[in-house]
């Protein structure tokens, strides 16, 4: 006898099985940004998030697009404590030196190019940005992670596109500034 899945569970499945292609796109957006020597994949950089998922029973989804966020911002937690492991085994010595630092790319609008940012400085920031306004901090997590759209933030936050991309600016000017150390 197969044991029975919890609701939360089947869930998940279900909405990982229907949306796996949308997933996939956002974790190659993911790696996009990431060092061109990466060693996690983003199949593999799914299949974590889909982990810390399933780990977590009481995650409630609203619809498709909230479970999509949320999903992107798991991917971020997992490139986040990759970088951290990495950078604890090059302090303990068991990585070589000379290997580069976990470095994710970001192309803020007003930047002619996408500028090289430790993803744990990113995140850092990321996390800085949550603490001052946490609408912000979801509003970058969702355009730039998730890669959504303003209409589809909009519609999971329950705001107006137009005040979706207003914020969204105040959020990358936010970020530019800190990033910076202005």
């Amino acid at each position: 006898m197969i044991p029975q899945r919890n609701p939360h569970q089947r869930r998940l499945n279900d909405l990982v099985d229907s949306l796996y292609g949308d997933l996939h796109r956002i974790a190659v957006r993911h790696m996009r940004g990431e060092r061109s020597d990466h060693t996690l994949q983003p199949t593999a950089l799914l299949h974590e998030a889909y982990l810390k998922l399933s780990h977590d029973g009481q995650q409630q989804f609203n619809d498709r697009t909230h479970f999509m966020a949320i999903a992107s911002r798991v991917m971020r937690q997992v490139l986040v404590d990759y970088a951290r492991s990495r950078s604890s085994q090059k302090r303990d010595g068991g990585i070589r030196e000379d290997v580069d630092s976990e470095e994710a790319c970001l192309q803020l609008p007003g930047n002619r190019e996408a500028e090289i940012i430790d993803i744990l400085e990113l995140n850092r920031v990321l996390d800085a940005l949550y603490e001052h306004d946490e609408g912000l901090g979801r509003l970058i997590e969702m355009r730039y992670f998730g890669g959504m759209i303003a209409e589809e933030t909009a519609r999971v936050l329950g705001q107006s596109p137009h005040i979706v991309r207003h914020d969204l600016r105040l959020a990358q000017a936010w970020l530019r500034r800190e990033l910076r150390g202005i």
